[in-house]
């Protein structure tokens, strides 16, 4: 490693062969080398010991709602990416709503990225979005970079991002499908949704019959026959109803394209905790029961689903009223995600190396990230360095989100990151920030 320009080193690495002490060597902001623990560092490069602090890759998040431009006073590149940075993610992808414009045309990708170019601790991607009417912007956008496509399958909330009936989704499909394009849906049906008892109010029990799981489990069943039929490759976005994973799995065995994601919400909260009125809990689909939780983590393990990201969606404290009918659906988590999977990941008999695999290495070869994901020679020298064993308690004030409301206020959670690293240089050390350091991504040809 004579060309090194960094080196850094711990007793725990996470590498793709697993958890070991080595050294890691750096340069041009690529990792060159990984290393026995002792090799020799050459002189003039840069040294970190973290001691038996674990050193992994950083986080990728492919579901994140920046909301910037238009909705910045609910989030911004600014603020979403410094959040992330101090939760060890080091790249997110953006989705396309709830920004002014949305994502679904190549201008509104270049003033997206326009915004994004100067405010972004991280590196960060864009999804464009599929609506009913811009069929025709779907293959401009991907080949303008855009890393997929994001589709609702019921009203998304704004009036600006209408969702896909089944026709709609058919030409959207069967379009992206004539380029080997990703579509990723919020696959909820409808007809279920409108069925399903509306009564609002400040209870949660009756949120959660507004939500049913079979809404979800319709959706996903229609998805997985239009994927099928166009051997098109579909991504369900934050499953949270454990009745569709039979689904999943059976298509997954035939061959079908499908990947699945869940969110940390999903595995580590419950239905049976809400309070009555706390919509910092409200996001669509729900949080469901315990029981329900427990198969979403079996399916983690067996992998069912796929990966682990935050569909970090958040708004102003004034929208979160205590009407569930009425409040704003969305969680913000970038900056708890890996502590709050971690924590109960380790209740559960599972490691470091599974939530790497879930948060890190599914979710870059999600996008086609091959420069993300793992420690090894030729990736990018993003890393993040967590003390897995410490533990805080979640104090709203001292979170990087625009707006400060949480799920996770007063929970004990295990795993401080103590550091972050993008391209080989420190962009956040005990909660204090360099300038910007990310860089635009685009989908590899």
């Amino acid at each position: 490693m004579s060309d090194a320009e960094l080196v850094v080193r711990s007793t725990r690495v996470i590498t793709p062969e697993g958890i070991r002490a080595a050294a890691v060597a750096v340069a041009g902001g690529k990792i060159t080398a990984v290393l026995p623990y002792d090799a020799q560092v050459p002189s003039g490069a840069r040294f970190e010991d973290f001691g038996d602090d674990v050193l992994l890759p950083g986080l990728v998040d492919t579901h994140v709602h920046v909301n910037d431009p238009g909705r910045t006073h609910w989030e911004g590149f600014w603020t979403a990416t410094r959040a992330a940075a101090a939760g060890g993610i080091t790249t997110l992808i953006d989705m396309p709503l709830n920004s002014l414009p949305p994502t679904t045309t190549v201008d509104n990708l270049r003033t997206k990225q326009q915004v994004a170019a100067e405010k972004a601790h991280m590196d960060v991607g864009f999804w464009g979005g599929a609506l009913p009417d811009n069929v025709k912007d779907l293959r401009p956008l991907h080949d303008a970079g855009v890393f997929g496509f994001k589709a609702f399958l019921s009203p998304s909330g704004v009036d600006e991002f209408p969702h896909l009936d089944q026709d709609q989704l058919a030409l959207s499909l069967a379009e992206i499908a004539g380029f080997d394009g990703l579509l990723i849906v919020h696959a909820e049906d409808p007809h279920h949704l409108e069925a399903a008892p509306q009564q609002g109010g400040p209870k949660y029990a009756d949120f959660l019959a507004s939500r049913p799981r079979d809404a979800e489990d319709t959706a996903i069943a229609g998805l997985i026959a239009q994927a099928k039929r166009l051997d098109a490759r579909v991504h369900v976005l934050h499953l949270s109803s454990s009745d569709a994973l039979p689904l999943i799995a059976a298509a997954k065995a035939e061959g079908v394209r499908i990947t699945v994601e869940t969110c940390p919400h999903y595995l580590t909260l419950t239905a049976e905790e809400v309070p009555d009125g706390a919509s910092e809990f409200k996001c669509c689909p729900p949080i469901r029961e315990s029981a329900n939780q427990d198969l979403l983590w079996q399916a983690l393990a067996d992998g069912t689903i796929d990966c682990v990201v935050t569909d970090h969606s958040p708004s102003t404290a004034d929208l979160k009223t205590d009407d569930f009918a009425t409040a704003w659906g969305g969680i913000s988590g970038l900056q708890l995600s890996l502590a709050a999977v971690w924590t109960e990941a380790r209740k559960r008999g599972h490691d470091l190396t599974d939530v790497v695999r879930w948060m890190s290495s599914r979710t870059a070869q999600l996008a086609g990230l091959e420069q993300k994901g793992a420690i090894e020679a030729g990736r990018d020298a993003d890393f993040a360095v967590l003390a897995p064993d410490e533990t805080f308690t979640v104090d709203p004030a001292a979170l990087q989100h625009r707006n400060r409301v949480t799920a996770y206020a007063g929970k004990t959670l295990s795993g401080v990151v103590k550091s972050t690293w993008l391209r080989g240089e420190r962009i956040v050390l005990d909660g204090e920030f360099t300038d910007p350091k990310g860089q635009l991504l685009v989908r590899k040809p």
